[in-house]
């Protein structure tokens, strides 16, 4: 598996470093998960919404929300000695969607946070991530009263690939957040293990 570089941790282990995305939709929940997971205080360029950016950003379902990003959230998390992800959060709303492709490049693969009162709000997310052939999982942030949807029913309304792991988390809870981040790392060696497979020379007979 490529990796993005390495760093020490500790005294003599020399971790790999892995640049992952938390991306999805406006007030679905990324600055909060890259917040719940990370081992450092969590870098955030946060601004207080204004009545000006009420005309272009829909609050349906977010009403409370009081701040937004407009550049990136960042954390780290050591998964084990030997593996650290760099937690990159996109910007949400479609005025700042021009940076993903700064910030997409050299990441191994993403996280999807997706929010079932709506759905559609993640539709760009997945459809940039397939289109540039980045790898992802959906994790879908269940929110109190939120329509309940299972995995297959999310899966169809998203139209993602059988392959591509969804799983049902909130994005408060470190543990499950943490859970997110290991089944996207657990996909991403599937992949590499079965491209190595393709790529095998074919012994002769």
């Amino acid at each position: 598996m490529v990796f993005e570089g390495s760093e020490r941790i500790g005294t003599n282990a020399l971790a790999s470093a892995v640049k992952i995305l938390i991306a999805g939709g406006f007030g679905v929940g990324k600055t909060t998960m890259v917040g719940a997971v990370s081992e450092i205080p969590p870098l955030r360029t946060e601004e207080m919404l204004t009545e000006v950016g009420a005309s272009v950003d829909d609050l349906s379902g977010v009403e409370a929300k009081t701040t937004t990003t407009v550049a990136i959230d960042f954390g780290r998390i050591t998964i084990n000695p030997k593996l650290v992800l760099y937690l990159f959060g996109t910007p949400g709303q479609q005025r700042f969607w021009f940076m993903w492709d700064e910030l997409a490049r050299g990441a191994l693969g993403a996280v999807v946070l997706a929010d079932t009162r709506r759905l559609d709000n993640c539709f760009a997310s997945v459809d940039f991530f397939e289109r540039r052939r980045v790898p992802f999982m959906v994790a879908v942030n269940c929110f109190h009263g939120a329509p309940v949807y299972d995995v297959e029913q999310v899966r169809a309304a998203l139209d993602v690939d059988p392959e591509v792991p969804i799983t049902l988390t909130d994005a408060r809870d470190k543990e499950l957040s943490k859970h997110a981040l290991v089944t996207l790392m657990e996909y991403l060696i599937k992949l590499r293990s079965a491209d190595a497979g393709v790529r095998a020379p074919q012994p002769s007979r």
